[in-house]
């Protein structure tokens, strides 16, 4: 009976205590969030940094507390991806992304509040007795709006999606002029420029015009393994995983090898594929959204618009019975 009632006591005091959350925001960032938010990945808005925070906080905290939940149609998965995770957890990591950009947060609160005051009335104008009009006269008040009308902004190019896909003269720009290096930096301008770093490199017709797997084969370059240890061997694995396909394209083939070669299972697992079988599913809708294999795709490796490099395996075409010669 007193094992009893001690069991009993425990289950009541913890029934009064506040549920403790699995992971504080910042752990729930660094497991799920950090692949889009620490780069800025398909346009996600980067951690710390307040012009792209802004814009975004301009109705409060609440539809950022929604698109983390429910997603985006710009590529911002449910929940990062991680459907298992609790609502708390997810917006645990929208506050601790938050709290890194205090000033752009207190930049928006006037902003909201000024938008809660009610506009004041104004005078409703005298209507205006009618006078007929000159045919000239109608017919300029009739082409006038329309000369006047403002032009609509452009929403952008609907390929910008890949951001490899660039004109010839844009490729592989000198780090001054590439929009990533600070161009008012010494360092920057020391730099060695892609093109002379690229030219014994194998060519390839698509990105930035580089064949990587080819010239890891030809171990012209050696990537390092490890940041601290230069001597640190990669762990490949050699394993194909064949992805059939409905129709007529070829099936997809995903080679480990030379995924491995360059990086360690954990930058895909578990935070963008699930090492279980049938858990991915995987469309060409989600690439372009920068899910699945798009995160890299289109990005910081070949364009989707290469199909053959994945649609590699060629179906098996079953012949069609022969009538029987009479």
């Amino acid at each position: 009976m007193k094992t009893i009632k001690s069991i009993a006591a425990i289950i009541a005091v913890l029934s009064l205590a506040p549920p403790a959350l699995a992971d504080s925001g910042k752990e729930v960032y660094s497991k799920v969030c950090t692949t889009c938010h620490a780069t800025g990945l398909a346009g996600a808005p980067r951690l710390g940094n307040s012009a792209d925070w802004s814009p975004r906080l301009v109705n409060g905290v609440a539809p950022l507390y929604q698109s983390a939940l429910k997603g985006t149609p710009k590529g911002m998965p449910a929940k990062g991806g991680h459907m298992t995770l609790p609502d708390a957890e997810v917006k645990a990591a929208v506050d601790y992304m938050l709290a890194s950009v205090k000033d752009a947060v207190k930049a928006a609160e006037p902003k909201k509040e000024e938008s809660k005051k009610e506009e004041p009335k104004r005078a409703e104008p005298k209507p205006v007795e009618a006078k007929p009009a000159a045919p000239a006269a109608v017919v300029a008040a009739l082409v006038a709006p329309v000369a006047a009308a403002p032009e609509v902004a452009s929403s952008g190019d609907i390929n910008s999606f890949n951001r490899l896909l660039k004109p010839a003269s844009k490729r592989n720009l000198p780090p001054p002029e590439d929009g990533i290096h600070d161009p008012a930096n010494d360092g920057t301008h020391a730099l060695q420029p892609p093109l002379a770093a690229f030219g014994a490199l194998p060519k390839s017709m698509s990105g930035n015009r580089v064949n990587w797997v080819e010239a890891i084969g030809q171990k012209k370059i050696n990537p390092r393994y490890d940041r601290n240890d230069p001597k640190a061997e990669p762990i490949v694995m050699d394993l194909n995983i064949v992805r059939e396909v409905k129709g007529s394209m070829p099936d997809v083939v995903y080679p480990h090898k030379q995924h491995t070669e360059w990086l360690d299972c954990s930058n895909c697992h578990p935070a963008i594929f699930v090492p279980q079988k049938g858990a991915n599913a995987i469309s060409m809708a989600s690439i372009l959204l920068g899910e699945k294999c798009g995160v890299c795709h289109g990005k910081v490796a070949f364009p989707v618009s290469e199909c053959r490099n994945c649609h590699s395996k060629k179906k098996e075409i079953a012949k069609a019975a022969t009538p029987a010669a009479k």
